[in-house]
């Protein structure tokens, strides 16, 4: 079966998102989270919200209980998402907002801690990664329990360019994945790397031809679904040996918060520089 007919059979859900659009297929107890953020492909305001919102619902809805892999992608071509809304922190940090930079962050934290955790549901958590993931997206891509890429996808932290670092979860999901040297390595170096040099250091967990990301989707679900008990019972243990806590997450988020206040004005500048180029790579 193609991916077209597969497409064609799942359903999308009604809801009046904006910048998220869900897709439910029954048959593999799969949800797909597309992406759609404007102006940019970043973790909007309004895409936070609409993907806490959808959770909620998720949690409330016996309709979908019966979900067994969510997976977070994106609907624009070559990009994942570029990670947090430059502008936005901009605006914050010049006016001295600590209130509005801290709610902003929070709710990522939010998405990401009940993304590496399930949901509460033992769900299993997938990130397609068919383009740029950088910052915020790429910390996104690694909260899932399983991070699939395309050949041509690049990723990386840049916030060390404009003398920052990404808080919303990198250090602890990287630093269990490959170790606390390698992360910081990665963190601090402000590198971009390939999907395939990923793949080699242990952060991507799949490696896709372009243009075959979503058949790898699939694939990996026929191959769990044979040995699901053992599979999600050892990812629980993994957590229960290692916790990515809400605490940590926050407390490191507190630290993010604080560090950005105290940017310079050559650091803002360079910071929007990034958007505008962001913004024309995205067309």
């Amino acid at each position: 079966m193609n991916i077209a007919t597969l497409k064609s059979q799942s359903t999308p859900k009604q809801n009046a998102y904006t910048q998220l659009t869900i897709q439910h297929e029954e048959e593999y107890g799969l949800a797909w989270y597309h992406m759609h953020a404007m102006p940019r492909p970043c973790f909007t305001p309004v895409l936070l919200d609409e993907i806490r919102a959808s959770l909620d619902e998720m949690d409330l809805s016996a309709k979908h209980g019966d979900v067994q892999y969510l997976v977070l992608a994106y609907d624009v071509p070559n990009v994942f998402n570029f990670g947090g809304d430059l502008s936005l922190f901009v605006q914050f940090i010049r006016n001295q907002n600590r209130e509005g930079l801290l709610h902003y962050a929070m709710a990522c934290v939010e998405v990401l801690y009940r993304n590496c955790n399930g949901f509460g549901k033992n769900i299993a958590t997938l990130s397609l990664v068919q383009g740029d993931a950088l910052g915020g997206g790429f910390e996104a891509a690694i909260s899932s329990d399983v991070l699939i890429a395309e050949r041509s996808a690049k990723m990386g932290f840049p916030e060390i360019l404009f003398n920052l670092f990404p808080g919303m979860g990198a250090y602890s999901f990287l630093s269990r994945k490959i170790g606390a040297k390698q992360a910081e390595k990665m963190i601090l170096g402000g590198c971009l790397y390939s999907a395939e040099e990923l793949y080699n250091m242990g952060v991507v967990d799949i490696l896709a031809e372009d243009g075959q990301g979503e058949m790898a989707v699939y694939d990996y679900i026929e191959k769990e679904s044979k040995r699901q008990n053992g599979v999600r019972s050892f990812r629980a243990a993994q957590k229960c040996c290692n916790p990515v806590t809400y605490k940590e997450l926050t407390d490191i988020t507190e630290v993010w918060v604080d560090a950005a206040l105290r940017l310079k004005e050559r650091n803002l500048r360079m910071m929007e520089r990034l958007v505008k180029r962001q913004s024309a790579n995205a067309k």
